[in-house]
Formats: C-alpha cells, structure tokens, sequence
C-alpha cells in the first residue's frame, strides 16, 4: 500500500513532469534560455550567442515555431529575446504576433544570432546563451531539463550557479518508480487527488480536433480520420487511436499554435501517453474514474521509464510514451497488474530500437507506428501472450527488462545518435 507522503510526492512528481506546452520543447526550451538571459541583460541584445548540445539541435532543426509559419531555431531564438517571457515556461513564445516575427526576421537578417555546438558536455540537453548589448552581457544555461536553470550571470555577477549540484539535486527530489509503484498508485489513490489529469485529455484532445479542420505537416490524421480511409481500414477504435494521435502530432510539430500537455518534456510524448487511451475510454463507454486511473498509469509509466533513460536519447520518444498507453489500454480492457507487465514486455520487444532523427512533421508516422504496436500489444496481453526471456533484451522482471530498455536507449544508441547528427547537417550543407 502506498502511503499518504508517497503519494503526495508522486503527485509532486506528475505535476511537474506533465505541463502544458506550445511548440516542440527543443526550440522552446532554447527561446525560454534566450528570454532569460535578455531579462537579466535588461535590455534587447544585439548580439545571441546560443551553444547547444547535440541533441538538443538535432530536435531542433526541422520543426515549425508556433506562430511564425517558419521552421528551425533563429526565429525561436529571435523571438525569445523580443517577446519571450521565463515565467511562462515551455509557454515562452505564446505572445508571438506578425509584427514579433517581423521583427525577429530583421535581427536573423542582420546575423545577431550565432549558433553552434557546445564541445566538450556529457549532458545530453544543454542550452547556453550569451546575450549582449551597449558593452553588457548576460549568460543563462538551462541544463538536464527544459526549464531547469542551472546558471544566470550578469556580467561578472553570478545569480544562479547550480551547474555542480543540479543532477543529484533533480535525483532526490523525485521519488524512486517501479511499475508495480506506478500502477498501485493510479489504481487505489483517492479518485479526487488525481482527477488533475483529465487536463492532458482536454488539451491533447483539442489539439487533436483543431488539427482535423487544418492543414498542417503531412496531414497524417486528417487522412487517418477521411472517408476513403475508412473504407480501407474501418471506421473503428483502433482508426480513431491513429488518426486523433497523428492530427495533435501534425500540428504541434507543423509550428501551430495549439498548447498541448507534455510528458517529461515533450509534447509528443504528452499526446502519445494521453489520447490512445482517451480515444479507447471513450469509444468504450468506461466511466470517467476508468479513464483517470488508465491516464495516470500511463503518464506515471512514461515518468518512470524515463527516469532511467534521461529527458533526449537516440531513441524516439514514442516508443516510451506509447508503453505508457498500452498499459493504460490494457487496464481500459479489464487486465490485471501481470497483464500489463506482459503489455510491458511486448512493447520492448517490438519497437526498440526506433531511433530519434529529430523533432519534424513526419514524427507523426513514428507515432503512429508506436501507438499501434501499443493496441497490439495491449491485445496480446489480454490473451495472457507475451514474450519472454529466452527471447532477445526480454526478462522475467518486468523493471530489469524496461532497465534493458533504456540502457539501449541511453548509451548503446550513443554512435547511432552521433551519426545521425552527422547525416542531417551534412544533407543541409550540400
């Protein structure tokens, strides 16, 4: 049983891990960094530098910035310096209008901004950004989070410096999961401590329905969700999951306006986690408390999985948050605790291994693909099948196997991640 101060602090944990979002967390998380530094700068800068690590310009370079009908990082760098505000967070650039983009387009076309590679960091996101103007400058470095600032400097006075401390720091305060933990909590917390959750429903959703009536990326929900479709795939759950799914993903990646609910950082994983089993909830008829628990568990075991495979790897997101949803899946459809660590298992034996090549219009594919393995694997569950530990990375622990998982993801994928770095900037300078 969990007791009433773990689950007050997992609740902690969920609140700050699930958080409303607009536009891909890597150029936001990079234009929250930039309106930090101008607010301590106090003045617009003249000149940006911004110093990234590797992974944070891989997700950074091919997605639209909400609001500018542009993709990539100068406009999101311009216009955190112009209009950006902290306090609004992974909602920084919400402010955005025409003539903030107008005027970001003049400081890119007058080369203010200057972006490269931060050499020499293991932490795998960083952000480093050094503002200036009239003879001042003023430095902020978010690091190990997208809103965690570890160092603020004016001039020669250092505000914040938590660059030493900031991992273990993160480290204690977050309590420590297993997926038996995560899913004793969303089955017996008091119903009214977690009802919180149906915001990722009503964000995620609308995101979704908005997208419907747009054009935006490829246009991959919008398909999933025509007649012609229908007529090949079948008007049902399993259509539904898809298209809602990929039209939230089309939109958010294509630049639009649209705030979703992420999950550890990321808007993709937010929606991966929260509408398959909203979509399944509903066509289901199950009770408002059926889809709480269901969207608990599986935002928890996303926050969970990746506790042990860091905030950005080689491996694509999705195929974490969509672990999530099938475990939500599998409780919709009646399954028991084992049932979901077969859900568990089948999952990580499907898709590891899909690599992440950066935040851009088409991840709606890759959601898609890991969402439908997420109902397979769901299914299979409920007939008692998974794979098992004679096969591949399985065990017969269900925590070492996600430990396999994320130990792939987390330092075996490291050459993968190098290299596909290598091929996107070497395919844009050609």
């Amino acid at each position: 049983m969990i007791s009433k101060s773990e689950r007050e602090q997992i609740i902690a944990l969920i609140n700050r891990e699930v958080v409303p979002a607009i536009g891909c967390t890597e150029p936001i998380a990079v234009a929250l960094c930039v309106a930090k530094a101008t607010e301590t700068l106090g003045r617009k800068p003249e000149k940006i530098q911004v110093l990234l690590s590797t992974n944070i310009l891989k997700n950074a370079m091919g997605v639209g910035i909400p609001g500018t009908g542009m993709i990539g990082l100068p406009i999101a760098i311009a216009l955190g310096a112009i209009i950006g505000k902290s306090e609004y967070q992974l909602e920084v650039l919400k402010d955005s209008c025409p003539e903030a983009v107008e005027e970001g387009k003049k400081l890119i076309d007058a080369q203010a901004i200057d972006i490269a590679l931060k050499y020499g960091i293991e932490e795998k996101l960083y952000i480093e950004v050094i503002c200036e103007a009239e003879g001042e400058k003023a430095t902020a470095i978010i690091s190990g989070g997208h809103t965690r600032f570890v160092y603020i400097a004016k001039g020669k006075e250092v505000l914040l410096d938590e660059q030493a401390s900031h991992s273990s720091a993160a480290e204690a305060e977050d309590i420590e999961l297993t997926l038996r933990k995560a899913y004793d909590f969303a089955m017996t917390s008091p119903i009214d401590e977690i009802r919180f959750i149906l915001e990722t429903r009503n964000l995620n959703k609308s995101a979704a329905e908005r997208s419907f009536k747009g054009n935006y990326g490829h246009q991959l929900g919008r398909t999933l969700n025509s007649r012609s479709t229908s007529l090949m795939m079948g008007d049902n759950t399993f259509t539904h999951i898809l298209s809602y799914t990929s039209a939230a993903c089309d939109a958010r990646m294509a630049g639009a306006m649209i705030p979703v609910m992420s999950n550890s950082g990321s808007g993709n994983q937010g929606i991966t986690a929260t509408l398959p089993v909203v979509v399944y909830a509903e066509d289901h008829h199950k009770s408002e408390e059926e889809l709480i628990r269901a969207l608990t568990l599986s935002h928890l075991t996303v926050i969970y999985i990746k506790q042990s495979l860091g905030r950005l790897s080689a491996l694509c997101g999705c195929v974490v948050a969509a672990t999530g949803s099938s475990c939500g899946i599998t409780y919709l459809m009646g399954g028991s605790y084992e049932q979901v660590t077969f859900a568990v298992k089948n999952m990580i034996a499907n898709i590891t291994g899909m690599i992440c090549d950066g935040a851009k219009p088409s991840c709606a594919l890759k959601l898609a693909s890991g969402v439908s393995t997420a109902v397979l694997s769901a299914v299979l569950a409920m007939e008692n099948k998974c794979v098992t530990s004679v096969e591949g990375i399985i065990d017969d622990d269900v925590d070492r196997s996600i430990r396999n998982l994320t130990l792939i993801g987390s330092k075996g994928m490291n050459e993968t991640d190098k290299l596909v770095l290598d091929i996107m900037t070497s395919k844009r300078c050609n």
